[in-house]
């Protein structure tokens, strides 16, 4: 250090108050997401969208909104080329081209890879509540077999349980008309985990259809499942030949037939399922003795 230096004293070594207050401050960089108006013609859908189904008294509903209104709660989107691909937000889009907008508020953010887009756009419907049971099953499993996501990794990203994403993969194991049902909301998810107790993809379709048929709630479809599965032990006991005795009476009847046996005694069970039917049994029975 010289000696000029030194002979200047503390002041040489402090600044005054007056330059620190005179020196302007470092521009801070937001890191937040600015909301910028695009015209709708240069934004494109999302090929990744977990939505599927777009029931059009909501989007009706939706579009009135915004011709009244306008669009409140801008889109999601990021830059591709030229164009804008949406994030989230594809009804907002959809129904603001059918209410004639021209432009569209939106954030428009930077996204590492198409991975981290199909969290977002997750994330975002879910806390919407938008999603269906199906909708929601489908997009974890893209993340999770396109993606190479975990399910721990899923629930962290999703902030759920790992046990619920897990749950919701296995509607996939769902044959197609039950899950069309589930997608539609002829059922609820707690209907579905009910019939995929049923293991088989016959014993599944028949829960369901028992369901629809008589209108069931989850606790007596849960019910149903457990009477079945006893309905099929009692079965499964039964020795060879009683099942060949049975199955003949069947035939013979033409209506479903039940032997049960306990040692030496039992009893014959006789279906019927209308007075007409009660009476074709009969005479059956009758012209047979």
């Amino acid at each position: 250090m010289s000696n000029n230096r030194l002979g200047k004293g503390l002041e040489a070594l402090i600044r005054s108050k007056t330059e620190i207050d005179l020196k302007p401050p470092k521009k801070r960089v937001s890191s937040k997401p600015v909301v910028t108006d695009i015209a709708i013609n240069n934004i494109s859908p999302n090929t990744q969208q977990p939505r599927r189904n777009f029931d059009k008294i909501a989007m009706d509903e939706l579009t009135k909104s915004i011709e009244e209104k306008g669009v409140i709660t801008p889109i999601t989107v990021r830059k591709v080329k030229n164009r804008y691909e949406i994030i989230a937000g594809e009804r907002r889009w959809r129904a603001a081209k059918l209410a004639k907008k021209r432009k569209l508020p939106a954030y428009v953010i930077t996204v590492k890879n198409e991975a981290e887009i199909m969290e977002i756009a997750l994330i975002e419907n879910i806390q919407r509540q938008d999603l269906n049971a199906m909708e929601e099953s489908e997009a974890y499993s893209v993340l999770n077999s396109k993606f190479g996501l975990s399910h721990e990794k899923i629930a962290k990203a999703v902030g759920k349980k790992r046990v619920t994403i897990s749950n919701s993969l296995r509607l996939l194991k769902l044959p197609l008309e039950i899950r069309k049902s589930l997608r539609s909301g002829s059922i609820t998810a707690g209907h579905a985990r009910a019939i995929l107790q049923g293991k088989t993809t016959s014993a599944m379709n028949k829960i369901w259809r028992t369901i629809l048929d008589k209108d069931l709630s989850v606790r007596a479809s849960e019910n149903l499942f457990k009477k079945t599965i006893k309905q099929q032990k009692s079965r499964n006991s039964k020795s060879k030949q009683l099942l060949e005795v049975e199955n003949q009476l069947i035939q013979t009847l033409g209506t479903k037939v039940n032997i049960k046996h306990k040692k030496n005694s039992g009893s014959i069970e006789i279906f019927y399922f209308s007075e007409d039917d009660l009476d074709r049994i009969i005479d059956l029975i009758n012209s047979i003795s």
